[in-house]
């Protein structure tokens, strides 16, 4: 039995590991960092049984002109998970993004280290 339950929780370490992948080749088109880490991404929630994936994400400004192709985006790549069903992508404003949340990496990308 326990065995079993190894296999599952390595089996949905890797269904993450890959939505933080496909999550690292979006791009807002407007900055040239993906938008994982920018730090956009607040929730990522997968359901092994059902296949459902739940993401919570944000825009670096509420009234962002590319927020529907971002979204689309985000969706149409998870989707291609093949361990995902279904991909719900929630737009969020709380909390507000600043850029305390980018990653190391990306504010080294803009050139803020």
């Amino acid at each position: 039995m326990n065995e079993q339950k190894d296999v599952n929780q390595e089996y949905t370490a890797t269904v993450e590991d890959k939505i933080v992948e496909v999550l690292r080749t979006v791009y807002d088109p407007e900055i040239p960092v993906n938008i994982y880490d920018l730090g956009l991404i607040y929730k990522i929630d997968f359901n092994e049984k059902t296949g459902v994936l739940d993401v919570d994400m944000t825009l670096t400004a509420p009234g962002c002109p590319m927020a529907d192709y971002i979204v689309e985006d985000v969706r149409q790549k998870l989707m291609g998970i093949q361990a995902v069903t279904d991909a719900n992508v929630n737009i969020v404003f709380e909390p507000a993004w600043d850029e305390s949340m980018m990653s190391e990496q990306a504010r080294a990308d803009l050139g803020m280290l």
